[in-house]
């Protein structure tokens, strides 16, 4: 019933992401155009060639980012995990900030394909730093954090003395943007994210163990650091295709999974597939927000969610205040 529910939600968000607009579209022939009926030219461009490419990357963008999020608290067994945490998405930002300012003459196409290299590298990154005979969680935090904080600091670096034309480039595509959202962008996405989806969800008996602790796990036969040495490859490829799809986008990894644990406990069978759906209702209502609260000027996402988490991320520090 739940699952119903806010697929319900979802369907009804993107339909009025696609209708919304500074050229509005009544729901009816947003409809029409989606079925293939007749509808005016206009408006079946607007629907079909302008917006539907957007939303619909939204929706993928939000549940990767979700079911990634999901992963991450489960493996760090913290609450306040998100991918972010890991330092994947500043790798990708620092490899996208090099490629757009000094190496202009690489095509923009490459883009995509080197931030997902660079958020795949970080994650293998942290895992060889953290290592000691095994990984913990709190090495894997504190390692991630630093080499989020290295990388954060090479992106600056870059922008400080860069072109400023594609040093403003960069810093528009580093606050997580879905203004040039295009079709190549979502295959890309679902070729590179969906098999680490997938492999979370059939991981998922072995995500409800590791976040028991590793001392619980290992007792009943787990291998733990095998386990969450795959568990942050799937996540560093979920959050690193999201990431070459829009630019780092914050707080959706974080939020998404808590709102659905609300709903369906911590059995993550149940719980990645919600979380998904909850990431994609977010970031489709976000982005709706963005193109409109200051029409026609449009904000970048990523600011938008930022808005929507800081308070979130407020609310869950004084919630968990006896536990942290």
């Amino acid at each position: 019933m739940t699952g119903a529910v806010l697929c319900a939600l979802l369907l009804l968000a993107m339909l009025l992401a696609l209708a919304a607009g500074d050229q509005p579209v009544s729901p009816v022939d947003v409809l029409r155009a989606l079925a293939g009926a007749e509808v005016s030219q206009v408006s079946e461009t607007i629907v079909m060639t302008l917006r539907l490419p957007r939303v619909a990357l939204a929706a993928s963008v939000g549940a990767a980012l979700a079911v990634a999020g999901t992963a991450t608290q489960a493996v760090l067994r913290n609450p306040l995990a998100e991918p972010g945490l890991l330092g994947i998405n500043a790798g990708a930002a620092l490899a996208a900030m090099i490629v757009i300012v000094e190496v202009a003459s690489l095509p923009e196409s490459v883009l995509p394909a080197v931030s997902f290299a660079g958020a795949l590298i970080t994650a293998l990154a942290i895992q060889m730093f953290a290592w000691r005979a095994g990984t913990s969680s709190l090495r894997l935090i504190l390692v991630g954090v630093g080499v989020g904080a290295l990388a954060g600091a090479g992106a600056s670096f870059i922008a400080a003395f860069g072109p400023a034309a594609e040093v403003q480039r960069a810093i528009t595509w580093s606050a997580g943007s879905l203004q040039d959202a295009r079709w190549v962008k979502l295959e890309w996405l679902v070729l590179w994210g969906l098999p680490g989806a997938l492999a979370l969800w059939l991981a998922a008996r072995e995500l409800d163990l590791i976040a028991l602790g590793d001392r619980v796990a290992g007792g009943v036969g787990q291998r733990v650091q095998l386990v969450r040495g795959l568990v942050i490859v799937a996540v560093a490829l979920l959050a690193g295709a999201a990431v070459a799809a829009s630019g780092p986008i914050a707080f959706v990894g974080l939020a998404a999974p808590h709102v659905a644990r609300a709903l369906t406990g911590r059995n993550h069978a149940r719980l990645i597939p919600v979380a998904a759906v909850c990431g994609a209702i977010l970031l489709v209502v976000a982005d709706l927000a963005a193109r409109r609260l200051l029409a026609p000027v449009q904000v970048p996402v990523g600011l938008a969610t930022a808005l929507i988490g800081a308070p979130f991320f407020g609310y869950l520090l004084w919630s968990r205040r006896n536990e942290l």
